[in-house]
C-alpha cells in the first residue's frame, strides 16, 4: 500500500462523474419517475403479460408461452435462470433507471477500453462520451430496443478484456473478459454481439499475423487460449439462454425452409438454412449513406421528418395546383432504407475526421489497419442489396451471417471503431514524444487524409442523381411520370440542399479538427485545453441531433403509459368475460394480426409480435392468410380454435381514416376446441402437400399427416360416443381424459414443438407426431386413459447445470487472478 496514491484514483473518479452527469442533464425526466414512451418495450409488455400472470401465480416463469401465435417457448420472451455470480448489471449501471443507465454504462465500458489502449483521462472521456452518445443510442432507446442497447454497452468491455490479453495483461484481462462476455451474452442481443465478435476478428488475424512476424509461438497460443477460455466461461454463466436459443433457432424463420410458397398459392418442397436472402438484406444503406456517420442529415434523418412548406417540393405542388401541405405527409429521407428508418446512425463529424487523421500519424505498426479494415468491412455489410455481389458471397460463407437480417445494423462496426480510432490518433498527436516537432514538419499529411475523407464526400454530391425508391409513389399518387416529373424535380433540389448542408457539416468540423491540431503543432495551445473544447465541441454536436430523436417530450408518467397501452376495448372486455379455459382470439382491428403484441396482453393470440416465429406457423401464415386472393382460412382458424374474432365496427370499416375503431365481436361456433377424434386420416408425402392440404380438407373429421410419420398415426376405428376432455391447462403441461370403445387419433389444438414436449399416456411416456402441418396428434388407445403433455426442453435442463458449472469456474479463476495480480503487484514494489 506503500505505492498507493488517492491521485491517480481522482481523475477516473472525475470521469465517472462526467459521465454520470451529461446523462442525468439529457434524460432528466428520468429521475423524476417518468418512463420513455416506447414501442418494442410495449410489444414486449404485451407478449411476456401471460408469463408474468403465471410468475405471479407459481413463483416462477414458464417455459411456454400460450398467448403468442397460439403457442411457443416463453424463453424467447423471458426467461430465468439460477446463478451465483453478483448483479453486475446493478454493479455497472449503478442501479441508475432507465435510460440514464444506459448513457452510463456505455460510457464506463468504453472509458475501460480506452484506459486498456493507454489513453490519457481526458481523451478517454472524450472517446466514451462519443461512443455513448452517437445517435443509434437514442434512436434505438426510444424505440425500446433495450437489448440491443445493452449488448452495444457492454461490448467495449468485452473488447478491452481480449485486448489486455493480446497486450500481455493476462490476469486482469482475462478477469474483464469473464465478466462482459457474460454481460454481453445476458444482453440477449446476439446480431450486435456478433459484430463485435467480426471486430474482434479481424484485431485478432491483425495479431496473430504480428506474432508470427516476431516468432511470439508462446505468446500467440497463451493469448488466443486465454481469449477463448475468458469468453467460453461468459458464455457458460448464461449458457441455458443461448442452448434454448440455438435449440430453438433450427424451428424458426431462422433456421431455413423446408417449403416455399409459389406465385399461384401452392407450397413446395425445398430446403434452405438461414433466412431468405432478401428477407435478410431488407433495411439496407445505399451505397454513398454511409456518410451519414458525419453528415446526419444528408438523407433526410428520419422517416418521421417531412417536408415544410418552404421546401421546393411545398412550390412544386403549388404550381400544380394542389395543396402545397402536402409536403409534409412526404418524408424527407432518401437513402436505401425500406420501407423505413428512425434516424442516422450518426457518430459525429469530428470524430469521423479525427479517426481519418489517424492514418496519416499513426505507425505502421499500430492498431490503425485492424481499425480501418473493421470500419471498412462494416460500411460494406450495411450496403446489403446495393452491393449484392460480395454481401451475397458473404451470406453464404460467412458462418452464422445467415441467421441476421437489417444489414444497416452493421454501421454499429464504425460507431465502435470510429471514437477509438479517434481517441488513439489524439493519444498520438498531444502526447507521443516528439510527435510535435514531427507534425510540424508533415502537417500536409494530416492535411491530405481530412482532405480525402471530404473529397469522398464531394464526389458522393456530385454523381449522384438524388432518386429513391419512394419516388415511385409520388409518380403513382400524380398520374405517372410525365405529371409528377414537376414533383420529382422539386423533390431532387431538395435533397441536394440537404446533401450540401451535410458537406458544410462536414467541412465545418473538419475545419475544427485541424484548427486544433495546427494550434498544438504550432505550440499556440496545450494538449489538455484543446481536447477540451474538441470534448465540449463534439457533446453538443451530438446532443443537437440526438435531441431531435429522444428529448423531454418522450417521457410520460408510468401510470398512463400502462393504461393508454394495454387498455380494453369494449370488444375485448366482452370476451374477457369467458372464463373458459382454452379458447383463442383473432384481432383484426388494429392491422396486421401478425405483427401486433396488445392483443396477447389479454389472449391466447392467433397473432402476436416476435422476430422468430416457429418456421411452421410462419409457413400456415404465408399460405393460407396471406395469399393473393385475401381472406382467412376458416378451416385452420377453426383447429385453432379461434373462439373469437374481433372486426372493425362498419363506421370504422366505412372510413379507412378511422385507426380501426372500438372493433366488434364476432364469436366463431366452429372452433374445435382443446382436442378433438378425427373419422380419418389423410397421409401425404411431403411437408409441402401437408401444407397445401389445410386448403381443402375438414379438421373436425381428418387429420392431415405425413407419410414418415405413419408409424405413429394410425387409422382410427372411429367411435362417436368417444370423448376427451380437457382437465388441466398449465403453460408447461396439458392434461386430457379419454374414453373410448376403440383405438383413436386425437388431434390436440396446441402448436408442434418436438424439442421439449414429451406425451404420455397414464404416465408413459409415448409418440406423437405433427397433424395438420402445425398441431399435434397421438394414437390414442380404447379404455379410459390419462394423457399428458409436458414441456421439458432438456436444453433449459442442461443449460442450467453449465452456469452452476461455469459460476464455480468462475470463482476459481478469479481468486487465482487476484492472487496473481496481488504477488505480480509486490513482485514490482520490491
Amino acid at each position: 500500500m506503500k505505492n498507493f496514491s488517492w491521485k491517480k484514483i481522482v481523475p477516473h473518479v472525475i470521469a465517472i462523474v462526467v459521465f454520470l452527469v451529461v446523462a442525468l442533464i439529457y434524460c432528466r425526466p428520468a429521475m423524476e419517475g417518468q418512463v420513455l414512451q416506447q414501442t418494442d418495450v410495449i410489444h414486449w409488455r404485451g407478449m411476456a403479460q401471460d408469463a408474468i400472470s403465471y410468475k405471479e401465480q407459481h413463483g416462477h416463469l414458464p417455459l411456454w408461452n400460450t398467448h403468442l401465435f397460439s403457442g411457443m417457448p416463453n424463453y424467447q420472451v423471458d426467461q430465468e435462470s439460477t446463478s451465483y455470480l453478483p448483479d453486475f448489471t446493478s454493479w455497472i449501471s449503478l442501479g441508475l433507471p432507465k435510460p440514464i443507465s444506459f448513457f452510463f454504462v456505455a460510457c464506463v465500458s468504453f472509458y475501460i477500453l480506452s484506459l486498456a489502449f493507454g489513453l490519457d483521462v481526458i481523451i478517454a472521456i472524450l472517446a466514451s462520451l462519443a461512443f455513448a452518445y452517437a445517435t443509434y443510442d437514442p434512436v434505438i432507446i426510444i424505440a425500446g430496443h433495450e437489448s440491443k442497447m445493452n449488448a452495444l454497452a457492454y461490448a467495449p468491455g468485452l473488447f478491452a478484456g481480449i485486448y489486455m490479453i493480446y497486450k500481455k495483461k493476462y490476469l486482469l484481462g482475462l478477469v474483464i473478459t469473464m465478466i462482459f462476455s457474460t454481460l454481453e451474452i445476458t444482453a440477449g442481443h446476439y446480431q450486435i454481439t456478433y459484430y463485435m465478435f467480426l471486430i474482434v476478428g479481424i484485431m485478432t488475424l491483425y495479431y496473430i499475423y504480428v506474432w508470427v512476424k516476431n516468432k511470439e509461438f508462446k505468446h500467440l497460443v497463451l493469448a488466443l487460449v486465454l481469449a477463448g477460455f475468458g469468453t467460453a466461461v461468459g458464455l457458460g454463466n448464461i449458457a441455458k439462454s443461448l442452448m434454448t436459443t440455438a435449440e430453438y433457432a433450427k424451428y424458426t424463420m431462422r433456421g431455413g425452409k423446408t417449403v416455399t410458397t409459389t406465385e399461384n398459392g401452392k407450397s413446395e418442397t425445398t430446403k434452405t438454412s438461414g433466412l431468405d436472402l432478401d428477407y435478410a438484406f431488407s433495411y439496407s444503406l445505399g451505397k454513398g449513406e454511409g456518410l451519414v456517420l458525419m453528415m446526419p442529415n444528408a438523407y433526410g434523418g428520419s422517416s418521421i421528418e417531412t417536408f415544410d412548406e418552404d421546401s421546393h417540393l411545398a412550390s412544386a405542388l403549388s404550381d400544380l395546383g394542389a395543396n402545397p401541405q402536402i409536403a409534409s405527409q412526404v418524408p424527407k429521407y432518401w437513402g436505401g432504407i425500406n420501407p423505413s428508418t428512425a434516424g442516422p446512425p450518426y457518430s459525429g463529424a469530428l470524430i469521423c475526421f479525427l479517426a481519418v487523421i489517424g492514418l496519416a500519424v499513426l505507425n505502421k505498426e499500430s492498431d490503425k489497419w485492424w481499425m480501418f479494415a473493421s470500419i471498412i468491412f462494416g460500411l460494406i455489410l450495411s450496403f446489403g442489396s446495393y452491393l449484392p455481389g460480395i454481401n451475397g458471397l458473404l451470406f453464404k460463407v460467412l458462418p452464422m451471417y445467415n441467421k441476421f437480417r437489417a444489414p444497416s445494423m452493421a454501421l454499429v462496426i464504425p460507431q465502435f471503431v470510429l471514437p477509438l480510432m479517434a481517441g488513439v490518433t489524439l493519444q498520438k498527436i498531444f502526447y507521443a514524444v516528439g510527435e510535435q516537432e514531427y507534425l510540424n514538419k508533415n502537417f500536409k499529411k494530416i492535411l491530405y487524409a481530412a482532405g480525402g475523407l471530404f473529397a469522398i464526400a464531394l464526389l458522393v454530391y456530385v454523381f449522384n442523381d438524388f432518386t429513391s425508391p419512394m419516388d415511385e409513389q409520388l409518380k403513382s399518387a400524380f398520374g405517372g411520370a410525365d405529371k409528377a416529373s414537376p414533383l420529382i424535380n422539386g423533390i431532387i433540389k431538395d435533397r441536394k440542399g440537404m446533401f450540401a448542408s451535410g458537406l458544410g457539416h462536414a467541412l465545418l468540423f473538419g475545419l475544427i479538427a485541424l484548427g486544433g491540431i495546427f494550434l498544438y503543432v504550432r505550440k499556440i495551445a496545450k494538449p489538455a485545453v484543446i481536447i477540451a473544447v474538441f470534448l465540449v465541441i463534439n457533446m453538443i454536436d451530438l446532443l443537437r441531433i440526438d435531441s431531435k430523436y429522444l428529448n423531454s417530450e418522450n417521457f410520460v408518467e408510468n401510470s398512463d403509459l400502462q393504461s393508454q397501452a394495454f387498455s380494453a376495448t369494449p370488444a375485448e372486455q366482452q370476451v374477457l368475460l369467458d372464463k373458459s379455459p382454452h379458447y383463442r382470439v383473432l384481432n383484426l382491428v388494429g392491422g396486421n394480426p401478425f405483427n401486433d403484441a396488445v392483443t396477447s396482453y389479454y389472449f391466447r393470440s392467433i397473432g402476436g409480435y416476435h422476430p422468430a416465429k416457429l418456421r411452421i406457423y410462419q409457413d400456415v401464415i404465408e399460405n393460407q392468410f396471406s395469399k393473393p386472393s385475401g381472406g382467412l382460412n376458416m378451416a385452420v382458424l377453426n383447429m385453432l380454435d379461434t373462439k373469437y374474432i374481433l372486426t372493425q365496427d362498419q363506421q370504422a370499416a366505412a372510413n379507412p381514416q378511422q385507426q380501426g375503431g372500438q372493433g366488434v365481436v364476432q364469436q366463431n361456433p366452429e372452433a374445435l376446441g382443446a382436442a378433438w377424434f378425427v373419422k380419418n386420416i389423410q397421409y401425404v408425402n411431403s411437408s409441402a402437400d401437408a401444407l397445401n392440404a389445410l386448403g381443402t380438407f375438414d379438421p373436425k373429421t381428418t387429420a392431415i399427416i405425413e407419410n414418415s410419420n405413419k408409424a405413429n398415426a394410425a387409422s382410427p376405428n372411429y367411435d362417436s360416443t368417444a370423448t376427451i376432455q380437457l382437465d388441466k391447462y398449465d403453460n408447461d403441461t396439458i392434461r386430457y381424459t379419454t374414453n373410448a370403445k376403440s383405438n383413436q387419433f386425437a388431434v390436440m389444438s396446441e402448436v408442434y414443438y418436438p424439442a421439449g414436449w414429451n406425451a404420455y399416456i397414464d404416465g408413459k411416456e409415448t409418440n406423437y407426431v405433427s397433424a395438420n402441418y402445425v398441431l399435434r396428434g397421438i394414437n390414442v388407445p380404447a379404455g379410459k386413459h390419462t394423457v399428458e403433455f409436458k414441456f421439458e426442453p432438456k436444453s433449459a435442463i442442461v443449460g442450467q447445470k453449465v452456469i452452476y458449472a461455469s459460476n464455480a469456474i468462475f470463482y476459481i479463476v478469479l481468486v487465482l487472478s487476484i492472487v496473481g495480480l496481488v504477488k505480480k503487484r509486490k513482485s514490482e514494489v520490491a
